[in-house]
């Protein structure tokens, strides 16, 4: 049963209630919490201040409407040799792939915490697909403010039988229609490296593994004092979005 919403955050078991039974930040978040628990605050070091933020412009932003500009090629290899990532736009895979994802998001994150609970590390049938809230929250100095679901694809069947009901129609088809544009990605960054031509058999391989993470990033009490992302810029954007009070539900990048 969920802690009273007058009680002090501070004074219950918060890692069994969001990690142990699978209620996560959203069940943190629907308690109504005026106070960032203490599980989650991070230290001053890491905490965001005005002086370590990126500005939002110096992002690199790709447009890759036309794959056969060169210069689209060039912006894909500075930015992932300077930044590491890049937003990209025009990309082609069709929006209401996008919106159903965002849907099927709200939809696994709305379900009951034993639900939830079913996909989480202890029970889970499969490694491929788990259900939690942070990244490793029992040896972690400081919780970060987010629950996740991680889907490792394997084959349809297996996705068939262990991705939950809820979000499996949903991130498949977003995964499958985002293998053009992985490929031609790929593609620009090995003509970056003068690679001329792809060997097809090491095109898997470069490829790399099939993975889609679905977040969420309910609104928080304390912005400041916690983290949602290792990355700066990523810390910066979601720290924006939390000012406002409102519910993260798909990031930008």
């Amino acid at each position: 049963m969920a802690p009273a919403l007058s009680m002090d955050s501070n004074s219950w078991d918060v890692i069994s209630f969001a990690v142990d039974k699978g209620h996560g930040v959203k069940g943190l978040a629907d308690l109504g919490l005026h106070t960032l628990p203490k599980q989650y605050i991070q230290p001053p070091e890491e905490q965001i201040i005005n002086s370590t933020i990126v500005t939002d412009d110096s992002i690199p932003v790709i447009d890759l409407s036309n794959w056969n500009d060169p210069n689209v090629a060039e912006q894909i290899c500075n930015a992932a040799e300077k930044w590491g990532f890049f937003q990209i736009v025009n990309h082609g895979i069709p929006i209401e792939v996008l919106e159903n994802v965002k849907e099927a998001t709200r939809r696994f994150f709305a379900l009951p915490a034993e639900e939830k609970n079913k996909h989480s590390k202890d029970s889970s049938p499969s490694n491929n697909v788990r259900y939690g809230t942070s990244f490793t929250p029992k040896a972690e100095k400081a919780l970060e403010w987010k629950d996740f679901l991680s889907l490792f694809y394997v084959s349809d069947d297996e996705a068939a039988a262990l991705w939950p009901s809820a979000c499996r129609n949903e991130t498949l088809d977003f995964m499958k229609k985002s293998q053009f544009v992985i490929r031609k990605l790929l593609e620009a960054l090995m003509k970056g490296l003068n690679v001329k031509e792809i060997d097809e058999t090491k095109e898997s391989l470069l490829m790399g593994s099939k993975r889609i993470n679905i977040n969420y990033y309910p609104k928080c009490p304390e912005p400041e004092l916690t983290q949602v992302l290792y990355s700066d810029y990523v810390k910066h954007f979601f720290r924006k979005a939390h000012d406002g009070k409102e519910t993260v539900d798909f990031a930008k990048i």
